[in-house]
Parts: structure tokens; C-alpha cells; sequence
């Protein structure tokens, strides 16, 4: 303990530097411990060629860093805005898995031909001999499709014209939790959860008709989950549960946000275990 000067100060702990566990990021990062634009540049030269180069490059020695500091081996990294794909090619030689979002032609161009030299060993730049890398692992590159839903001129939720029908049922079968598993021989399995349990996606407007045919085809040893953009019924169907495409979609998702905010159910309490609610009425804990 070390109580000021005199020893009539505010009684304070100090901690020598070979006493302490690791070491406290310093605020001030200089250029020769996590490098500049300039190395960033070379880097991605080094990569691809004098006219391919990114204009924000970032060094891989920054990265590391910045990595180090905030994960641990097997850890997932997100980069929002990949850019020329920096962070995912340090994170993935760090041994760090990682998510990278790119909206630009920066993806093709860029970030999928660096993370396939990273893979293959032949990038022999950034912090490749720092860490020993000598290439391996694998990715996957996934398109974002267009938003199911949009709005007409009246500012009505629509499905969007750019989706046909095998996308518009593979879409929502991942919503309802199905399994997308068109069949060839029967038209309303268009997936299924389990070997009797269906479900039939389809833009018409359903009659009491059509639905009591459908209930019939499905028959009492099956059920089906029915969703269409609107339907005239007069009862229950028999197997059948038959719900609107537009609603069903919108309370489940949140189309048309444009910030990334994310809508979390409130899961129940897991049940006291014996005992337990006894201890906090009398206790009073919080």
C-alpha cells in the first residue's frame, strides 16, 4: 500500500509492472508497432498489383492488435464494412473465425481473391511470418437476397416482384422453421419438419373451396401449414392451418428498418429449482 507523500494521502494499491498479468493496451499506438496507410498499401501491392489498390487500406499489424486485444482463439470477428478484407485475412491467420459484410464490388475484386491466397499459403505478407502462417481453413461466400416484402405506391406491404416462387417459399420455410424440400409429385409439399407435418406457400387468393379440396388431399394422418396472401374461409379445415403471407412475415421480421436494430422474444424463466424461491423470499435477494 502506498499512502502519498508524508503518508498522510489517500491510501492507494500500487502494482509493479513484474508483478502484473499481461499488460494494459496503451491509448497511443506509434507507426513502427501497428504500422500505417502506407505498409497497408504495400501490402495489398504485394497481393494483387500496382492498379488494383484499395483506397483505405488497413495494416495487418493493426489488426492484430485490435484482435488480440478483444478475442481469444476461436472467437467470431465481424467486420460490417470489409473493404479490401484486412480484418478477415488477419482474424482467419490469427486462428479466429470471422464474419465479413461487403456491399461494393470490393468483395469480388478484392476480398474473396485475398482470402483465397490466405488459404492457399501465398500470401507471404502483413503478419504472415510474425504468426507463422502457412495457410489452410475454408470459407463460404453468400449472397444477400432482396428484402421479401416491399411497399407499393399506396404504402402497403407487398411480396417483392423481384422474388419468384421457389424463392418466396424457400424464404419463408427458413422463417417458419421448415425444411425446404419442394416435391415433384405433390404440389402443396413445399417443405416439411417433419414426416408428417407440410407446409404449402402460395401467392393466390385461397376460396372455402379450394381450402376444403386442400384438407381432403392432406387427409387426417398429416397436417399442413397453408400461407397465401389472402383467403375467404368458413371454418376450420381438417389438418389445415392457414395463415396470411404479409402478416405472418411482418411478426416475425422487421422489413423496412434502416438501422441494423434487431427484434429479441423475452425467453421464460427457467422454473426455481427445489428450494430456491424459499431462499429468495427470505433473503430478499435481488
Amino acid at each position: 500500500m502506498w499512502f502519498g507523500s508524508g503518508g498522510n494521502g489517500v491510501p492507494r494499491r500500487k502494482t509493479y509492472l513484474n508483478e502484473s498479468v499481461g499488460q494494459t493496451a496503451w491509448t497511443w499506438w506509434p507507426n513502427s508497432e501497428v504500422g500505417h496507410n502506407q505498409e497497408a498499401k504495400k501490402e495489398i501491392i504485394s497481393l494483387f498489383n500496382a492498379d488494383n489498390v484499395f483506397d483505405t487500406p488497413k495494416p495487418e499489424r493493426l489488426l492484430q492488435r485490435i484482435i488480440h486485444l478483444a478475442t481469444l482463439p476461436g472467437d467470431l470477428v465481424l467486420d460490417s464494412f470489409a473493404g479490401s478484407g484486412t480484418t478477415g485475412a488477419v482474424a482467419h491467420k490469427m486462428g479466429r473465425r470471422w464474419i465479413m459484410v461487403e456491399l461494393g464490388e470490393h468483395c469480388h475484386t478484392h476480398i474473396i481473391p485475398r482470402l483465397q491466397k490466405v488459404i492457399d499459403g501465398e500470401d507471404p505478407g502483413g503478419i504472415t511470418k510474425s504468426v507463422n502462417w502457412i495457410g489452410g481453413g475454408g470459407f463460404r461466400y453468400c449472397h444477400l437476397a432482396p428484402s421479401l416484402l416491399e411497399k407499393d405506391k399506396w404504402g402497403n406491404w407487398v411480396i417483392n416482384k423481384t422474388y419468384n416462387a421457389a424463392m418466396l417459399a424457400e424464404a419463408l420455410c427458413k422463417l417458419e422453421g421448415f425444411t425446404y424440400a419442394p416435391s415433384d409429385s405433390v404440389y402443396w409439399q413445399h417443405g416439411r419438419s417433419t414426416e408428417r407435418d407440410f407446409i404449402y406457400v402460395t401467392t393466390a387468393n385461397l376460396s372455402h373451396e379450394q381450402l376444403l379440396q386442400l384438407s381432403d388431399e392432406v387427409g387426417p394422418e398429416r397436417s399442413l401449414l397453408v400461407l397465401c396472401t389472402a383467403f375467404r374461409g368458413r371454418g376450420n379445415y381438417q389438418s389445415l392451418t392457414v395463415k396470411k403471407i404479409p402478416r405472418q412475415v411482418l411478426s416475425r421480421c422487421e422489413w423496412g428498418h434502416d438501422d441494423y436494430s434487431l427484434r429479441v422474444e423475452n425467453l421464460p424463466k427457467a422454473p426455481p429449482k427445489p428450494g430456491q424461491q424459499e431462499l429468495f423470499e427470505e433473503g430478499g435477494g435481488e
